[in-house]
């Protein structure tokens, strides 16, 4: 629990030194400064006209004046530095981590556990959406927030789900029969609308290995969530007929009740990790129902060992490659040795060795360990010669077409091949080289990622980059993109670095591996219509590119549906092609494109491939870096091996590498014959059941309301206090400001611990951790600029969305993670906590209005209103600890009402209203205006609403289908906003 931080001591000596500088400040200025020792100024005294006729401003400044205002700033100075003290020594962190384990708030803990966790990614996310930024050619802090933000709901939608499937909150847990891991007859799953999965019979037996296929948007994921409990229970879906898991009724018990049997690997399991290291991740699910420390230290060096990630224990969890996060993933889902694990794509991002390592581990459980394994996968082959059963889903129906015994490649050939990619209509590659690279070299602070490399790439031709991850394939593709590192680019005999940022991007430009990123606009047709301007093309040329990678004619109703929906509904492989119609508005003449078929099926795989042989065939030289070898054999004229930041020499499509190692993708897995370890998750045998903790007893609601009016009224008497004092009997005036101080605290916690009862949910706490994250990133990115407070946008659109209590929490947790953070805990900490919450909470009270514009309208006018009563609530209490006694604004108890009121608003008006607090509502309305729109859409795409008893969090998604190649879109964007959760 304890540590020592220096920072947070010098925060601490640095505010102090701040304090007693305006002290002396404000003696100066209203003539506090005056005695008997030496003058050492003495400009003339100013008095001012009714009803401030009492103050004086300026008069002569001593040398003992001036002592004064030390001595009587240094009890306020000392207590600063013994909160940063406290603060330096104290690990808050640890504590998070303990109340999140029992204790009455630990819901609110559990918040701020992941906002910790949250809180370093994101300044990795804008690090990667800054780079998007540049390779799209915008310009502006504004093309930032659309991206950022949108990661930001993503992994608070992942985390929620991930916490729930691992158990949070779990109140009746039940035991599973791992003699009946699958049992699903006459069901149907929907998430709503006219669209469902139908599975007529599908059972599994224990040590059985299942594979899931089909393409994207066919329903993989809706099977995998129908039987974890996520549609029914967390997305708000329908799911009918005999569900049975472990031989419970699936749509009856929620998935945290199961967590005990039920194992679940989510898609890009990063996204949902909830802890900071690795062992804390792994124990995630024991540690949320109170098991020892020191059990919960053993099954994680025992799991750990068993999946082969011994060595990552105490590793950060943001150090992790893609490989090793869903190895991890893996060994969490395995703490609670569950009979049934549901793995969700885990190979989609691994490059060969990654895949056969996970590919051997499922294998394991399923053939050594008894554990019924269902694996959902774009990459059957993978599982060529291992699956016990195949699913196949395809036109809304799942059906198991192999059966027990079948472990030949030839039943998974049949359920999802590659389709023939379009046919290139002119041959790539012989001619003279459009793009020449030459000893380019890149280094990320002392490590170098790519040494010296030397490409060449014809027009019309299209060259592959493969290698394994850390190769430095990115690295290479950015230094092209944007060269500014060692080496030469030339495309066409330009040199690109010499070229500005719009003929650089009429040369060459990049399609990132985070392509979503490129995503800046509520709209497709926005978004084209953006790239247009930007690249002075012809209105509509955007458009039309893109509906013509589809298939489509740019005015079809397909492609007129297309255009309307959000650029974050369309499914994975119509959002790669629009980001390659994106940065190809200017007309490139080089297309660069990161792992192109990331996360994508063979259809859509194959539409991509079909946009890139396009681009080829127009003349244009393509370069795509990518690990599926069966994707880079069909589309490419060339594959060039990338090794250890080195390029290698030319290689036919199908060839060798050489000396490099270029083994094929569609070899089946090895079947290793040296004996192997067994992994001990036997499914017959279930994780020791430690006693968790009772639930609580919830709080009834009209006792939580009157807590929160009581409650509120108080602190506000508390922040007046200078006004209530001379009401007191004499004897306890000058106990007044103390009890105040000392009472805020105690408040603040009656309210959250009120507020706790009601925010258990995993997918409220995910949400409010993750924005907590954003808001102290905020907070403190904007700390010394006077007056700017950026994260009033966030408190107002998201108590605007999510209601009163949720706004009313943000404000406090954005404060509490900011202060801890950056080491600014102090006396004043808790007022500022109960300001902001105000100001949050207050956005959730607002009348509802359905236009956009008149909304943003009414939210700036509460933020101009919420700016000015922050800094004078924030004022008054402080004001008498700020100017002391003695000054001509002064608070003087024995004086009359009037004459403190004006003193204070004098004094207000001077030092915050007419700066800070006018900035601060300045910066507040240009923000909303500038990005409430997207903020709003963002948080309202997520649906905080009730289910089975639960709270729902979820992306607004209309249900996949099995549409055209490529597609499986999802519903563009709801009218209405989701009901707050107030």
């Amino acid at each position: 629990m304890l540590r020592f931080r220096p920072e947070a001591l010098r925060t601490a000596a640095l505010l102090a030194a701040v304090f007693v500088a305006f002290r002396i400040a404000y003696r100066v200025l209203f003539d506090g400064a005056g005695g008997s020792g030496p003058v050492l100024l003495d400009p003339p005294e100013v008095r001012l006209p009714a009803p401030f006729g009492h103050v004086v401003l300026f008069g002569a400044v001593t040398l003992d004046g001036l002592w004064r205002a030390v001595v009587g700033a240094a009890p306020i100075a000392l207590t600063i530095l013994a909160f940063g003290a406290l603060n330096a020594v104290v690990d808050i962190s640890r504590l998070f981590a303990r109340g999140a384990r029992r204790g009455p708030v630990r819901g609110i803990a559990r918040a701020l556990v992941i906002a910790w966790a949250t809180f370093p990614g994101l300044a990795d996310a804008v690090r990667s959406v800054r780079l998007a930024r540049r390779l799209r050619g915008e310009r502006g802090a504004a093309s930032l927030l659309v991206p950022v933000f949108e990661r930001t709901v993503e992994r608070a939608v992942a985390v929620a789900a991930a916490m729930e499937v691992r158990g949070f909150a779990a109140a009746h847990r039940v035991e599973g029969a791992c003699e009946r891991p699958v049992e699903v007859r006459g069901a149907r799953m929907s998430r709503g609308g006219a669209w469902a999965l139908e599975v007529d019979d599908l059972v599994l037996a224990p040590g059985a290995l299942a594979l899931v296929a089909g393409p994207t948007g066919s329903g993989k994921s809706t099977l995998l969530d129908g039987l974890s409990g996520l549609l029914s229970h967390v997305d708000g879906g329908d799911l009918s007929g005999t569900v049975l898991v472990g031989g419970v009724d699936r749509a009856a018990v929620l998935p945290r009740d199961t967590a005990g049997f039920v194992g679940v690997v989510l898609q890009n399991p990063r996204l949902g990790f909830a802890a900071e290291t690795v062992d804390a991740e792994i124990g995630f699910a024991l540690d949320v129902r109170g098991v020892a420390p020191v059990i919960v230290a053993a099954r994680v060096a025992e799991i750990a060992g068993h999946v082969g990630i011994a060595h990552l224990l105490g590793r950060g969890i943001r150090a992790l490659s893609a490989g090793e996060a869903t190895l991890v993933a893996i060994a969490a889902a395995l703490v609670e040795r569950p009979s049934l694990l549901l793995v969700d794509e885990p190979l989609a991002d691994l490059d060969d060795d990654a895949r056969d390592r996970v590919v051997r581990l499922l294998d394991r459980l399923a053939h050594e360990a008894g554990v019924c394994v269902v694996v959902a996968e774009h990459r059957v082959d993978a599982f060529a010669g291992i699956a016990d059963e195949v699913v196949s889903i395809a036109a809304g129906r799942a059906e198991a077409v192999g059966g027990e015994l079948q472990r030949t490649s030839r039943g998974l050939e049949t359920v999802a091949p590659l389709p023939p990619l379009p046919p290139r209509p002119a041959e790539g590659g012989g001619g003279a080289a459009l793009v020449r690279v030459a000893g380019l070299s890149v280094a990320h602070g002392d490590r170098e990622a790519v040494t010296d490399a030397s490409l060449e790439v014809a027009a019309g031709e299209i060259v592959a980059l493969a290698g394994p991850n850390g190769a430095g394939k990115s690295s290479l593709l950015t230094a092209i993109a944007l060269p500014h590192d060692r080496g030469t680019v030339e495309v066409a005999g330009a040199d690109v670095a010499r070229l500005d940022r719009r003929r650089r991007r009429r040369a060459v430009v990049l399609v990132p591996e985070a392509s979503d990123d490129l995503l800046l606009a509520l709209t497709v047709r926005e978004e084209c219509r953006r790239a247009d301007r930007a690249a002075h093309a012809p209105a509509g040329a955007t458009a039309a590119r893109f509906a013509a990678f589809l298939g489509l004619t740019a005015d079809s109703p397909d492609a007129t549906r297309l255009l309307a929906a959000h650029p974050r509904d369309l499914s994975a492989g119509e959002r790669r092609v629009l980001a390659l119609a994106l940065q190809l508005a200017a007309g490139a003449r080089v297309l660069m494109v990161d792992e192109p078929t990331r996360g994508l099926d063979a259809d859509a795989c194959a539409l991509v491939g079909g946009a890139l042989g396009a681009v080829a065939a127009a003349g244009g030289a393509v370069v795509i870096a990518t690990h599926d070898g069966a994707f880079a054999s069909a589309v490419a004229d060339r594959i060039v091996p990338m090794v250890a930041g080195r390029v290698g020499g030319r290689v036919g499509a199908g060839g060798s590498a050489g000396a490099a190692d270029t083994t094929s993708r569609d070899a089946p897995p090895r079947r290793v014959g040296a004996p192997r370890p067994a992994v001990a998750v036997p499914a017959g045998r279930a994780a020791p059941r430690d006693r968790a903790p009772r639930p609580a007893r919830r709080i009834h609601p009209l006792v939580t309301a009157l807590a929160l009016v009581l409650g509120n009224l108080i602190a506000a008497v508390a922040f007046a206090w200078p006004f209530f004092t001379p009401a007191l009997p004499s004897q306890a005036q000058a106990a007044a400001p103390f009890a105040a101080i000392a009472l805020t605290p105690f408040l603040l916690a009656v309210l959250v611990l009120v507020l706790d009862d009601r925010v258990r949910s995993a997918k409220l706490l995910a949400m409010l951790g993750t924005l907590t994250a954003v808001g102290a990133a905020v907070r403190i990115a904007s700390t010394g600029v006077g007056g700017v407070e950026a994260v009033f946008v966030l408190l107002i659109t998201a108590g605007r969305v999510f209601g009163a209590r949720f706004g009313f929490l943000l404000g406090v947790l954005v404060i509490a993670l900011s202060s801890v953070l950056q080491g600014g805990v102090g006396p004043w900490t808790p007022f500022q906590m109960f300001a902001c919450a105000w100001v949050g909470a207050g956005a959730g009270l607002l009348p509802r209005l359905r236009s956009t514009p008149a909304e943003i309208a009414l939210l700036s006018v509460y933020g101009v209103i919420a700016s000015y009563v922050f800094g004078l609530a924030m004022n008054l209490w402080f004001w008498p600890f700020a100017v002391g006694a003695g000054t001509a604004v002064s608070y003087d108890g024995a004086a009359p009402f009037a004459q403190n009121l004006t003193s204070f608003l004098l004094y207000s008006f001077v030092t915050s209203t007419a700066g800070w607090d006018t900035l601060r509502a300045v910066t507040t309305v240009i923000g909303l205006v500038v990005a409430g729109p997207a903020v709003l859409a963002a948080l309202r795409r997520t649906r905080l609403t009730p289910s089975a008893g639960s709270r729902s969090l979820r992306r607004t998604s209309r249900p996949p289908r099995a549409p055209r190649p490529g597609a499986g879109r999802r519903a563009p964007r709801p009218d209405r906003a989701p009901t707050p959760v107030s």
